[in-house]
């Protein structure tokens, strides 16, 4: 079996994987809030541990592979955006869970095993909030339950953070309920014209971190393999589930993994900036599901990746290129060894799509499936369309602008039977331009026409 070795936060290393129960292994990935369309911030999270998980069932076989990603639906931001749209909360959630699975779908991301959502699980919350409390390390408090950081030594081990640098690091919200300015809460009261629950406290609902405990516990059980996020949420959501969780005596994750930032264009994302985007946006502005998932699998998961124009035309032009290689080819039977050890060596998604450059068109298939990419044969957007004197036939859409095409083509070819070569390249420069590429051949002169073919471009020429 392939040795996994994945980089733990928590040991500050790259370790060996050693799952708890061996030959199986279990994962647990911090979902979206669904409140909205999922950016490429969520995107990148979502395509790199997809990748992972498809690598740990090629390692270790689908049946014994476990992955839980949650949804968060209940959250402030919902109960504003459903009072702002005058919708019901339940309406608003279950439509924004499913574009991200929509938009997540096409950008080839797998469904994990479990998608637990955390209303679902507000009886697992309410027990293990009452067990903290019962062990000393949760009080309740003005109808609100903390979680008190000073009983728990080991606070900030997993970020690294010392108590006064996250005091003085942190937005600590200040409150006189409070025992100790870092304690955070488990449960707060809801009014009436918000979602609430009834609790040993009162009318409420689960403050954000313990979710992902009570989740987890319910579905892994009290210690799993890895557990998964972004690095934004390094501190304070997985420090603070990993108090909780220890606290009450739960050996929770073995392994603690995040993936960097993502900036567009050299900058961070931003709103303000213009330079935000939704993985909707993208798809409906033309960019390939796949070519989206290249350009974000191109970047090492631990380094913050930029995307960028020029880096998406590269990979839609990569891409093209490995799917006309392997179209209406038979993938090998196992996946390359060189693309394999890549991915096994901490997610190495950059290597191994440099080592799928060297690949003949079998084993290039193989290795396409394993990092996600559909076959060709079940596209069509990198199909181009041939045409050419004879016959003007054309192979797959009819293209538009013939008429003006087969002219220039005339054209260019009379120009090269008179030796007048400068003003044969200039005219096929002004073609190729228009997402055309000339072929010089016996036939005489043919045309592939790109997806990105614009005839208006031609007109004048």
């Amino acid at each position: 079996m392939v040795e996994i070795r994945l980089k733990n936060a928590k040991s500050h290393s790259v370790e060996t994987l050693e799952p708890v129960i061996p030959g199986k292994v279990s994962m647990y990935l911090c979902g979206p809030t669904v409140y909205d369309r999922a950016h490429l911030g969520n995107a990148r999270s979502a395509v790199v541990f997809d990748q992972l998980f498809r690598l740990l069932r090629q390692v270790y076989g689908a049946d014994n592979v476990t992955f839980v990603r949650n949804f968060t639906d209940v959250d402030d931001r919902i109960n504003t955006r459903a009072a702002a749209e005058g919708r019901e909360i339940a309406d608003l959630t279950a439509e924004t869970a499913q574009w991200y699975l929509d938009d997540t779908t096409a950008l080839g991301v797998l469904e994990p095993n479990h998608m637990p959502r955390a209303t679902g699980y507000i009886a697992e919350m309410i027990a293990f909030i009452e067990d903290l409390i019962t062990k000393g390390h949760a009080y309740a408090a003005e109808g609100h339950v903390l979680f008190s950081v000073t009983s728990f030594a080991e606070y900030g081990k997993l970020s690294g953070r010392s108590l006064d640098d996250m005091i003085a690091g942190a937005r600590v919200e200040v409150a006189p309920y409070k025992r100790d300015p870092m304690d955070f809460v488990l449960w707060k009261p809801s009014a009436d014209d918000i979602p609430g629950w009834e609790s040993p406290w009162g009318r409420g609902r689960p403050g954000w971190h313990i979710e992902c405990s009570a989740m987890a516990y319910a579905l892994l059980g009290e210690e799993f393999d890895i557990h998964a996020g972004g690095a934004d949420l390094l501190f304070p959501h997985h420090e603070n589930e990993v108090a909780q969780s220890c606290a009450a005596g739960h050996a929770f994750a073995r392994v603690w993994m995040h993936n960097e930032m993502l900036q567009v264009e050299g900058k961070k994302m931003s709103k303000s900036l213009g330079n935000f985007f939704t993985v909707r946006e993208l798809l409906e502005q033309g960019y390939q599901g796949d070519v989206i998932r290249f350009v974000l699998l191109s970047t090492h998961y631990s380094k913050p990746m930029d995307w960028t124009a020029k880096k998406a035309e590269e990979a839609a032009k990569r891409l093209a290129r490995w799917y006309r290689k392997t179209d209406r080819v038979e993938a090998s039977a196992t996946v390359p060894a060189a693309v394999e050890a890549a991915l096994a060596d901490d997610l190495n998604t950059h290597l191994a799509l440099s080592e799928m450059e060297k690949l003949g068109a079998r084993p290039l298939k193989a290795a396409m499936r394993l990092l996600g990419f559909p076959d060709a044969e079940d596209l069509d957007w990198f199909r181009a369309t041939s045409i050419s004197l004879r016959g003007m036939a054309s192979a797959g859409a009819e293209p538009t602008g013939e008429d003006l095409l087969r002219n220039l083509l005339i054209r260019w070819q009379d120009l090269r039977n008179a030796k007048d070569y400068g003003a044969a390249d200039t005219l096929k420069s002004a073609i190729e331009a228009a997402g055309v590429k000339l072929i010089a051949s016996s036939d005489g002169p043919q045309a592939e026409l790109s997806a990105s073919f614009d005839p208006a471009r031609l007109e004048g020429l």
